[in-house]
């Protein structure tokens, strides 16, 4: 055996230790994971890790590797942090609560477990109001609201409870959303009389359902507690619009597939809080805001956007209800509220409008991400 193997065979013997240690202090790092959830502790403690380097240091017979060992183990403690951050993690997510308006199998769940995973903690409750409600008493820590439709619009209801609450949105994401005509078991197209769902999938429906004139469309609910509904009815002459995930779950068979209008059908969910996230990653902001009933009002807003070269998303108008003709403005735009200029956009918005709030700061949907 030359040198250069004897090199690599005791190499493989240092690592083979290595591995040993790193899986132990790995143990010990969750059991201080563990006590640190018990006493409500954070993970970083900037003092401790200073002492293990310092200690590692003063341990070191080679002083010629100091940078090399300082550098291992902060990389080392990175791993560790990394670690304790994934159990108590893994924690929280099990003991959230998330709300969300309808029934299993419908689309907001969708889109629930799109944004938080299979495995949190969900309600569902009846009406959109009642997300916001069980978050103001505490019963949930998220809701999760449908607020456009790339086919039927803006859903005017969340836009004016997000006004009337005070909660903040915290995130966004996009599900494409592909409408079914469901029935019972051996239910055939020409034997439905009556058609349950939402509006808005009666909406995104409507040029398939243009063509059957004789049906009586009901609005319901929503989708899949319509699809509920004809389950438990169990009649051949009743049908409901609703997703594939709907029909497994209510045992419901797909009589038309497929029947929205649009082929992209797209509908954008909001999460909401009762705390505002701030991130350095946040990268889009919504606000509300009034202006005076005058000539100019609604552009000296809108070039505060401008002039700190601000790029809006959307623009949505909502009318007062004790002010005919006058309107709630709900605005979308990029950048993050501790950007200086978001802040002086901000401030010049607050001077030329008579009411102004800022209904959170949150990322983007990115479908590529």
């Amino acid at each position: 055996m030359d040198d250069l193997s004897k090199l690599r065979e005791e190499i493989d013997s240092v690592d083979k230790d290595l591995v040993r240690l790193f899986e132990k202090r790995m143990e010990y790092v969750l059991k201080i994971a563990e006590y640190k959830k018990q006493h409500n502790l954070t993970i970083l403690h900037k003092t401790r890790e200073e002492e293990v380097i310092k200690r590692g240091l003063q341990s070191l017979n080679n002083k010629n590797f100091e940078g090399a060992l300082e550098e291992f183990l902060n990389s080392l403690m990175k791993i560790s942090k990394e670690l304790q951050n994934q159990l108590l993690s893994s924690y929280e997510k099990n003991k959230i609560v998330i709300g969300f308006q309808g029934v299993p199998g419908s689309f907001s769940e969708e889109a629930l477990i799109e944004y938080f995973g299979d495995d949190v903690q969900r309600k569902a409750v009846e009406h959109f109001e009642d997300v916001f409600i069980e978050l103001k008493n505490g019963k949930i820590d998220y809701g999760v609201l449908p607020i456009e439709n790339s086919s039927t619009g803006a859903i005017s209801e969340v836009y004016d409870l997000l006004n009337k609450y005070d909660f903040y949105i915290t995130g966004e994401v996009c599900l494409k959303v592909a409408q079914n005509l469901l029935g019972i078991k051996g239910a055939k197209l020409e034997d439905i009389e009556e058609v349950y769902s939402h509006p808005q999938g009666f909406s995104q429906c409507s040029e398939f359902l243009k063509h059957c004139p004789s049906w009586t469309l009901i609005p319901y609910l929503n989708t899949a507690k319509s699809a509920e509904y004809v389950k438990k009815q169990n009649n051949k002459k009743l049908a409901a619009i609703g997703s594939k995930r709907a029909a497994k779950l209510y045992g419901l068979d797909i009589l038309k597939p497929s029947i929205n209008f649009n082929s992209n059908n797209t509908t954008k969910f909001v999460i909401i809080s009762r705390d505002m996230k701030e991130d350095s990653y946040n990268n889009k902001i919504s606000v509300v805001f009034s202006t005076s009933h005058k000539v100019g009002s609604l552009y000296n807003v809108l070039r505060c956007f401008a002039e700190n070269y601000l790029n809006l998303l959307k623009i949505e108008s909502r009318p007062l209800q004790d002010k005919p003709w006058e309107y709630f403005f709900y605005v979308d735009f990029e950048g993050n509220l501790k950007d200086e200029t978001v802040q002086l956009a901000i401030e010049a918005v607050k001077n030329n409008s008579r009411y102004f709030k800022i209904l959170g700061n949150y990322k983007k949907f990115d479908e590529n991400y």
